[in-house]
């Protein structure tokens, strides 16, 4: 998509990538156009293309991002409590937060997302590219987005259940804890390594790929699991050895 729907500017990126069909949800189209990529991925900002943002990791392709937000838009709704694994930029933590935050209560904010990284120094890297915008600075300062270093694969218990959960990493496995972490009804965006029909984890290093699984978790409590397209994430693993 990188060579028809990359842009000059954040909004010509956004607009090319609903022309073609890449994000139909306006709610989700408004979200993006309120996050300047330009504070998440200074190299190459509004190419349609995954970018490094060091430590091994990657700020996905914009139109990952928005294909994670039409998937999880019926769960993004405003108060909702979203879990963003492996946020690394904080990119699309801030795009869930201006559709899960709502600031309209005398109460004070409802919703939250909260982001994870198992790199210290990415959770300081997305706190400081959030710190860049006004709105951004807001979120923080009200609580509607948190950012914190854990194990992805383990969630993040503090704020469970969650409407939403988004792992931005290639998973082993549907790990049992996400699932359990789900509000019943609620659903996950996570790509997983390909298995073969006898369930056997192919390693991409022999082409087998990855594939985005939507996983539901109904209001009673069963699972649906759909496998839906093949990606290319980085692993969702340990923190690097120094």
């Amino acid at each position: 998509m990188a060579w028809y729907c990359s842009g000059s500017t954040n909004s010509e990126l956004i607009e090319n990538l609903c022309r073609e069909g890449l994000i139909k949800n306006e709610r989700v189209k408004q979200a993006m156009m309120a996050v300047d990529r330009g504070h998440y991925a200074p190299a190459r900002p509004y190419s349609d293309s995954p970018q490094p943002i060091g430590h091994g990791a990657t700020i996905s392709a914009p139109h990952m991002h928005g294909h994670a937000c039409e998937y999880l838009i019926n769960y993004l709704r405003p108060g909702a409590h979203v879990l963003d694994i492996g946020s690394g930029s904080g990119y699309l933590t801030h795009v869930f937060a201006n559709l899960v935050v709502d600031t309209s209560s005398s109460d004070g904010p409802k919703g939250q997302v909260i982001g994870v990284d198992h790199i210290q120094e990415l959770v300081n890297l997305a706190h400081d590219n959030m710190m860049k915008s006004e709105d951004g600075r807001k979120l923080l300062e009200n609580g509607g987005v948190k950012f914190v270093k854990a194990d992805g694969r383990r969630g993040w218990l503090d704020g469970a259940p969650y409407d939403a959960i988004h792992v931005g990493a290639a998973a082993q496995e549907l790990h049992p804890l996400l699932i359990e972490q789900l509000r019943a009804p609620g659903r996950m965006f996570i790509p997983v390594n390909a298995e073969d029909d006898q369930g056997t984890l192919f390693s991409t290093a022999f082409g087998g790929g990855q594939y985005i699984w939507v996983v539901d978790k109904k209001k009673d409590g069963t699972i649906h699991k759909e496998k839906v397209f093949q990606v290319s994430y980085v692993p969702l693993t340990d923190p690097p050895k120094h």
